[in-house]
């Protein structure tokens, strides 16, 4: 009886079959149908960015930490209709030379049209993903120009899910022939509108700020550094997150006023109580950051992901060199 041994010759390795492969960065912007980039660490969306001509203006929503639930929503929970521009994370101004792009349904009404997504805008690393944009503030009844607003937005990983920046940076130019004034109001520029479960009047969440001030009565259109926004998510018993909107240094008036309420929103002012002129020789430069995190935050911990915001390198926002 002859006994046949059985040789398995075990076929090459993937990565040696196809050693050009690279290796995958952990944090992309993945342009998506329907004028959607969604930032995905590791493949999970953390956030994503719409930007549909047929919408009032571009916004980033859902906004997660580590569970699936978002820690923000569309619109007003108790005034959906006249609150529709409450779009999660957005950035809108209520009076620019007199136009409204901040509601919905205004007399002179705003809108926000984005005109331009670089292909050479899109960047995916391991330490973080960002898309640059080119938008067009427009009087809705003629299409008139107002502004161009160039934005690149970056998603950073701190603590992989459970704590990440979202940086926004924005430069306005008017056009050529005439300046663009940013009137003076309490509503303007980036603007966060949380889950229902985390505002202090429907869910019971808390208001903090770099003051250490509490809740509406005491943070309202108060000037501060940063503004945490937290409460509960989910019926866990660590089911608590959050959103600190930080303002950075480099902007006009800081500390700047906060306009912040117990119903769910807070908004980063940029001119209260005084306009700001934008011309072609001096255009509009700013910066702000959006930490998102689990649990209720403290203020040390609030003050120190301030810092470590305004420590990193502000971002070039001319267009990247083609190659």
């Amino acid at each position: 009886m002859r006994i046949f041994t059985l040789v398995l010759l075990l076929p090459l390795t993937l990565s040696a079959q196809l050693p050009s492969a690279k290796p995958i960065p952990r944090v992309q912007a993945v342009p998506m149908p329907h004028h959607i980039t969604s930032f995905q660490l590791d493949g999970r969306e953390l956030t994503a960015l719409h930007f549909d001509p047929l919408d009032m203006r571009p916004f980033c929503h859902p906004v997660r930490a580590s569970r699936e639930v978002s820690l923000t929503r569309m619109g007003h929970p108790h005034d959906p209709l006249t609150h529709s521009h409450h779009n999660s994370v957005w950035v809108s101004h209520n009076s620019v030379n007199d136009i409204d792009f901040w509601g919905d349904y205004a007399k002179q009404q705003g809108r926000i049209l984005n005109v331009e997504v670089s292909r050479e805008g899109y960047e995916d690393t391991d330490d973080h993903a960002s898309m640059r944009m080119v938008n067009h503030w427009v009087r809705e009844s003629d299409r008139s120009l107002q502004l161009v607003e160039v934005r690149r937005t970056e998603v950073r990983p701190l603590d992989g899910a459970k704590s990440w920046f979202m940086i926004i940076d924005l430069e306005f130019t008017p056009p050529k022939d005439r300046p663009a004034v940013f009137g003076a109001t309490g509503f303007g520029l980036v603007a966060v509108r949380v889950a229902k479960s985390i505002g202090v009047h429907d869910g019971g969440g808390r208001i903090l700020n770099s003051e250490g001030q509490l809740n509406e009565p005491e943070v309202f259109r108060k000037p501060a550094r940063w503004c945490d926004y937290s409460g509960r998510i989910t019926n866990e018993a660590d089911g608590f997150g959050g959103i600190t909107l930080m303002n950075h240094p480099m902007n006009p008036h800081n500390p700047t006023a906060f306009h912040v309420r117990d119903d769910g929103w807070m908004g980063c002012c940029l001119s209260l109580e005084e306009p700001v002129q934008v011309t072609a020789e001096k255009k509009l430069r700013v910066r702000y950051g959006l930490w998102v995190h689990d649990g209720v935050v403290s203020r040390e911990e609030g003050e120190a992901h301030w810092r470590r915001f305004t420590e990193l390198p502000v971002a070039d926002l001319n267009p990247p060199a083609k190659k």
